[in-house]
C-alpha cells in the first residue's frame, strides 16, 4: 500500500471481509454496487442530481442519469433548478 492509499481490489478484498463479517453474502455486495447505492440514496434524499454528478465524477449529467436510472426530464429539470 503506497501513499496511504488503496488499490482498488484492496478495496474490494476489505468490502468482502467486512460484508461476510457481518453475515451477509459477500457476491451481493461489491464496491460497485455500494457506490451505486450511495449515490441514489443522497440523490433521493436531496434531489440534488448536479452534487451527484460531481461525487461520482462523470462529466455528463446524462451519465449520472443513466447511472441512477432517474427518468431524464426529471433529472434535467432538478438539474437545471440546482444552483451551486
Amino acid at each position: 500500500m503506497a501513499n496511504g492509499h488503496l488499490s482498488t481490489r484492496q478495496y474490494a478484498r476489505l468490502v468482502d471481509e467486512w460484508v461476510t463479517a457481518i453475515g451477509l453474502a459477500p457476491e451481493e455486495y461489491g464496491t460497485h454496487s455500494l457506490r451505486r447505492t450511495k449515490a441514489s440514496l443522497i440523490y433521493k434524499a436531496t434531489g440534488n442530481l448536479r452534487a451527484i454528478q460531481i461525487l461520482l465524477g462523470h462529466s455528463k449529467i446524462e451519465t449520472t442519469v443513466r447511472y441512477l436510472g432517474v427518468d431524464v426530464d426529471d433529472a434535467l429539470s432538478l438539474s437545471e433548478a440546482t444552483e451551486i
